[in-house]
């Protein structure tokens, strides 16, 4: 009789742990929910969720912790979406501005055609939109060049070739606008030096740091381009008579679209040296500036020798 009174006795205290458990389990449930939405309610409102469990061998100290990381790799991308957001509207806002002129030029020309002017006038104005047309043309094939090289379109293919091939290609496409300034241009490359780059893309990269030193030369002024070998790079300087930059802008010349205040009256949108750049880092290579108000630019692109 006896041990049918303990075995009842047990019974009753087993079944009060185990009543108790489950309402301490059950609070535990209730609690963790209770964390976890407002920790998730934190996280919608684009706040951080509560400071993390110090406890991470608990369920709750697992979870917060990932909530926690969580929510900062979304904050993360919502100012990585913030900032591309603004970096288009500047890009459409620099478009709108650049295209703004010739299409409202090319506008007017049309509406003075259509009122019938003189030959000579006729063709006074048709060399006016032709003008116009060059730089929509011109600017439309920098932007595809911008884009292409920022969405990694654009794939350099670097072989070992003749470095000075590559110069001449740059240097013939200056040639027209450096005539016409009366600039004497100077090269000097050993003809054999052979350098591992893409040929098309670094002399698209010399040819836009030429155009910048002969559009900011003035008329009867030098350009030269000097190839020398060094340990571990090949330098192609590149310096002009110009009128200099201040040692403040050095950084600002390679950014997109800009464009120093006192230049504004040029032909130019402020992409080339930005372009520039980036081909000759594309490359493993690196750009240089040196240069000072009124005593001319030297830019220096260095390519890793083979």
């Amino acid at each position: 009789m006896a041990w049918l009174i303990i075995l009842t006795v047990c019974t009753s205290l087993s079944t009060a742990v185990l009543i108790f458990k489950v309402r301490h389990l059950k609070q535990e449930v209730y609690q963790f929910a209770d964390q976890l939405e407002e920790s998730l309610d934190h996280i919608l409102s684009g706040k951080e969720p509560e400071t993390i469990c110090a406890n991470t061998d608990t369920l709750w100290g697992k979870i917060s912790e990932k909530l926690w990381r969580a929510s900062h790799v979304w904050q993360r991308k919502d100012q990585e979406i913030i900032t591309e957001k603004k970096e288009l509207e500047q890009l459409i806002s620099h478009i709108s501005h650049q295209t703004k002129t010739p299409v409202s030029n090319l506008k007017i020309c049309i509406e003075i055609l259509h009122g019938h002017p003189s030959p000579e006038k006729t063709d006074e104005f048709l060399n006016i939109m032709e003008t116009e047309a060059e730089k929509l043309e011109f600017l439309i094939q920098n932007m595809v060049k911008m884009s292409r090289l920022e969405t990694g379109m654009i794939k350099i293919r670097s072989n070992e070739s003749n470095l000075q091939k590559t110069i001449g290609k740059a240097v013939s496409g200056i040639v027209p606008k450096a005539e016409k300034k009366q600039i004497r241009l100077h090269v000097t490359c050993n003809p054999q030096i052979q350098v591992l780059h893409d040929g098309k893309w670094t002399a698209e990269a010399i040819f836009n740091i030429l155009d910048n030193g002969v559009k900011y030369t003035a008329k009867g002024g030098s350009v030269w381009v000097t190839v020398t070998e060094q340990e571990i790079f090949t330098q192609i300087a590149i310096r002009d008579t110009g009128k200099g930059i201040a040692p403040l802008r050095h950084a600002e010349i390679f950014t997109r679209f800009y464009r120093e205040p006192e230049v504004h009256d040029q032909e130019g949108i402020g992409i080339g040296l930005y372009l520039a750049r980036e081909i000759i880092e594309l490359q493993k290579g690196y750009i240089q500036v040196h240069s000072e108000e009124g005593k001319g630019a030297e830019f220096r692109i260095c390519l890793l020798r083979s």
